[in-house]
């Protein structure tokens, strides 16, 4: 009897061990086979050259689901920099924002650089960054960047896209963050929702701040919505909440300012909540 069951269980260890040899014989890649790569759906890349700067830019355009069925329907649109990083992660967490209706379907712009070997680093501290700093030599471009935002970018984007011009929204992280704070100063009415994740406020001897209190000395007003946030655990954290509370304190006429310290996390680990949390606010009602 022992040796019938003894038996009987080698045969199933046999049978197992088979079935897994199969399974792992099935899965072997074999040696010069290409396979498709993932792809996003409903996304397209255009390409513009900048007039202002002299780079070349890759566009990519995420379309909302429903965007050619709905041929009269016109849709908000997120401009966002540093597609090369945020592009893919912002599809997932706008998609999870539409799908929970805490924003509306919208346009997602992602802008980032032509080539394959780009430099991002040097690429976005020159057109990101309003004024030149002794420590990024080719810095400084910020206002030739803002005016291909304006003069080609946006133009490009409503003559060829459904895009609803009432509802334009800017964000950025880290240097992005500088340029959309920027903007926000320079040309406020160009969007109407601001979002800046750690942005470098003492970049060129506290520009932020100097931005800043120039706009105010002339300005009572500020009527747009603007969320900002920051890492906890980062560096930036204390200049970026000192500048937060310098808003506070201005108490802008017409300012929807929402802002947030992500606790625990660093420089680049606190963008899904910030940008989860930024887009909420921006879009609500």
């Amino acid at each position: 009897m022992k040796s019938s069951l003894r038996t009987y269980i080698l045969l199933i260890i046999f049978m197992l061990a088979q079935s897994i040899s199969a399974c792992a014989k099935s899965t072997t890649e074999v040696p010069g086979t290409s396979y498709t790569n993932v792809t996003m759906p409903n996304t397209e890349v255009r390409q513009l050259n900048s007039s202002a700067t002299g780079r070349d830019y890759d566009i990519y355009v995420r379309l909302p689901d429903g965007y050619e069925q709905e041929k009269g329907k016109q849709y908000p649109v997120i401009y966002s920099l540093d597609g090369q990083w945020d592009f893919k992660m912002l599809d997932s967490i706008c998609g999870g924002l539409v799908y929970d209706q805490f924003m509306p379907e919208v346009i997602i712009v992602g802008i980032t650089y032509s080539g394959e070997d780009a430099d991002y680093g040097d690429l976005r501290a020159r057109d990101y960054t309003p004024v030149r700093d002794l420590f990024f030599g080719g810095a400084g471009d910020g206002p030739k960047f803002l005016a291909f935002l304006k003069e080609q970018l946006i133009p490009f984007m409503e003559s060829n896209y459904r895009v609803d011009p009432s509802q334009r929204v800017l964000m950025g992280s880290s240097f992005g963050g500088t340029f959309t704070l920027y903007t926000l100063f320079s040309d406020p009415t160009l969007f109407q929702g601001y979002l800046a994740g750690s942005p470098v406020v003492v970049y060129g001897d506290r520009f932020a701040f100097q931005q800043e209190a120039e706009y105010a000395s002339s300005h009572t007003d500020l009527p747009v919505r603007l969320f900002i946030s920051v890492g906890g655990a980062e560096e930036l954290a204390y200049p970026v909440e000192e500048f937060m509370q310098v808003l506070r304190e201005r108490n802008y006429q017409g300012l929807l300012l929402e802002t947030l310290t992500v606790e625990g996390e660093g420089h680049a680990s606190n963008k899904p909540e910030s940008y989860n949390r930024g887009l909420r606010f921006l879009f609500q009602k």
